[in-house]
């Protein structure tokens, strides 16, 4: 990460002896000293307008089209708001939990025969192709815009207070439940909601949740 000028690294339930043991490279130091922690992905993600999840695409059917890093960066680069790149851990990827957080999948294009990269390579490699010309670099670091997209944190709230309204009427029943979350998560954030429209959103649920529960 900071060979190619990026310090905000974010751990999600790291294991903690090797976290805190780690040595980082030369001028490396003060991206693990400053690393933050969290206990969820939803909360490591809650100021993040765009999440773009990595996968090599053979462990797991990715339920969200999968584009090539080349195709998807410029869409990275172009997000007003903050943006986020999402690694899942080296020896098992992204659950599928952890996709349904994302608004898009990418892969690195690598030889059918060895699909899977080092954790430390990928994150490199990705990094490389978003700040790999004069443009994109100070695209990168440019001051953050403010962004018209909900972040995580209101994506996750509209999440939340969707899925009561579904359980309330009859349509998420206990067989199906896991599954309608991670397909009602990832529609949400396909659907790009944007921040003017959310607390409407939020108010037309809350009105047909309180109708149910009043009955």
């Amino acid at each position: 990460m900071a060979n190619f000028g990026f310090d905000d690294l974010r751990l999600v339930d790291p294991y903690e002896v090797a976290f805190r043991e780690a040595v980082s490279a030369v001028g490396g130091a003060h991206v693990l000293q400053s690393a933050r922690v969290y206990a969820t992905l939803g909360e490591a993600l809650a100021d993040c307008s765009l999440v773009v999840g990595t996968t090599a695409g053979q462990k797991r059917v990715p339920q969200q089209p999968v584009d090539r890093l080349e195709a998807a960066m410029p869409r990275v680069r172009q997000n007003a708001g903050r943006a986020a790149l999402l690694f899942g851990s080296e020896k098992f990827g992204l659950s599928n939990d952890d996709m349904s957080h994302c608004h898009a999948l990418i892969r690195i294009p690598t030889a059918p025969g060895t699909p899977s990269m080092n954790l430390g390579q990928a994150v490199a490699v990705c990094l490389w192709e978003l700040v790999r010309d004069d443009t994109a670099v100070a695209a990168v670091n440019a001051p953050e815009k403010k962004t018209d997209s909900v972040s995580g944190e209101e994506a996750e709230r509209l999440t939340t207070m969707l899925l009561d309204v579904l359980r309330e009427s009859g349509y998420t029943n206990r067989i199906t439940a896991v599954s309608t979350d991670l397909k009602v998560r990832r529609w949400l954030r396909r659907l790009r909601i944007s921040r003017r429209d959310a607390p409407l959103l939020l108010g037309i649920l809350r009105q047909i949740l309180w109708k149910f529960r009043t009955r």
